[in-house]
């Protein structure tokens, strides 16, 4: 049986009751709380499954990438929200990158205190760190 979400008018305390397709809409639903009927039902978030593609396209619009070269901390917070988008772990690599960014660290001083970053195996691809 399916759980539902509700609120209590009076007490206003949130409570979930289980009901059957049948009874939803027909069983009056009173508060477990005070035992008052005046409830509403409350409505539950919602998930859509996106592939990354559409992830990616949803960030904010292009123009708000114009100066980030310029703004280490703005980086390195879309670079955070665009991980957090793919959802994947990208390893403790790109964490560092980021949290530098974050810091106000300038790619260029991240590039050379992590010399090893842009090398095969060093976590973020081939080539230098390219931000």
């Amino acid at each position: 049986m399916p759980t539902y979400p509700y609120r209590c008018l009076n007490c206003k305390k949130r409570f979930e009751i289980f009901l059957s397709y049948a009874e939803y809409g027909v069983v009056p639903v009173n508060c477990p709380h005070c035992g008052d009927a005046n409830v509403t039902r409350r409505i539950n978030r919602v998930r859509i499954a996106r592939s990354t593609d559409s992830l990616l396209d949803n960030l904010d619009d292009p123009s708000s990438l114009d100066g980030l070269e310029d703004d280490p901390k703005a980086m390195g917070q879309m670079m955070r929200r665009m991980g957090a988008e793919l959802g994947e772990d990208l390893g403790p690599e790109f964490h560092e990158v980021v949290n530098r960014l974050e810091a106000g660290q300038s790619p260029e001083d991240i590039e050379a205190a992590l010399p090893d970053l842009g090398e095969p195996g060093g976590g973020l691809g081939d080539g230098d760190l390219d931000l």
